[in-house]
């Protein structure tokens, strides 16, 4: 196990370096002049030469990715140059925001798609296997923010259960939790549709296999089996869809976030490109890209967790 974990920190450390390098030149190498790109070419050249001191434009590439990457490992993420603040406040004020509401959808789309997908592996070929795939094709088929703006016309402004957007804050955990329901629910089922298909396909694979027809032989109805032997050996694959829905979760609830007028991490990326605040864009997705790589190694240790063969391969 302790092989298995070193091999998968190693290569953490090589996909951040690769990641760090990549996002750098992208931002800061492409386009040619950071700072000239974000005044506008019609910027004054004093202008230009005071923002590159500014923010430190003016040093060579090398120097300058380095000093970005060890301000990172220590916290520091720049300065914004549109809010003047550093952007670990912009992130740490939309974190609150958009983690829990990764949590939320993905909590959701869990305790949809596993029954869902569990009643049609176990009714296999019969009425209730083909409904549950029909509703997981329309799941994702169905745009969710097309889906969010029934969930407005719904249930803000026709019964006025949940508001129709903005986020009030934490000091009343309700308050911030019913502000998050439709926001969850809009992004929960394609990611619900997704998952119940992936776990109906792994756990159909594993009641092929020879011990769960030893299992049922001994006694075992269709339901125990699925639960006690298949259920855990059918896991991984839906781990790997689990990590990579948290990250789109995360990342990319852009759009569903500007439907609901969410200060989340997605329209801060979104708010940065259209004011060429290089330095957020940077820093954010940087941050963005280490969620998602570390999401990933977590769910490699999920697997090793899970299946003892992979810890004896490593």
């Amino acid at each position: 196990m302790q092989r298995y974990l070193l091999r998968r920190l190693i290569s953490l450390a090589l996909s951040l370096l690769v990641a760090s390098l990549v996002i750098f030149a992208v931002i800061e190498i492409v386009p040619g002049d950071p700072a000239s790109y974000m005044l506008g070419l019609n910027a004054a050249p004093d202008t230009v030469a005071a923002l590159k001191a500014e923010l430190g434009l003016d040093a060579p590439a090398p120097l300058r990715y380095l000093t970005w990457v060890t301000g990172m490992v220590q916290g520091d993420f720049g300065l914004s140059y549109t809010y003047k603040v550093p952007v670990s406040q912009l992130v740490g004020q939309r974190m609150v925001v958009s983690l829990p509401l990764a949590l939320y959808a993905l909590a959701l789309a869990v305790l949809i798609a596993f029954p869902a997908g569990l009643l049609a592996a176990a009714r296999r070929g019969r009425v209730a296997d083909a409904a549950v795939m029909g509703a997981t094709q329309v799941g994702i088929a169905l745009p969710n923010f097309w889906f969010a703006m029934l969930l407005v016309l719904a249930f803000a402004l026709h019964w006025q259960i949940f508001p129709a957007g903005g986020f009030p804050g934490w000091s009343d955990p309700w308050a911030g939790l019913r502000a998050l329901t439709l926001p969850a629910i809009a992004l929960a089922l394609p990611q619900a549709a997704i998952l119940a298909r992936v776990l109906r396909s792994a756990l159909i694979d594993t009641l092929d296999q020879d011990y769960i027809r030893t299992a049922r032989a001994k006694g075992l109805t269709r339901g125990q089996t699925i639960l006690r032997h298949a259920l855990r050996n059918a896991m991984i694959p839906v781990l790997t869809i689990l990590g990579m829905q948290f990250s789109f979760l995360l990342a990319g609830a852009i759009i569903i976030e500007n439907v609901f007028y969410l200060p989340g991490l997605g329209r801060l990326i979104f708010q940065a490109i259209t004011q060429r605040d290089l330095i957020v864009v940077e820093s954010v997705v940087m941050l963005l890209v280490f969620a998602v790589i570390l999401v990933t190694f977590l769910t490699d240790l999920a697997y090793a967790a899970i299946d003892p063969r992979l810890r004896r391969r490593a």
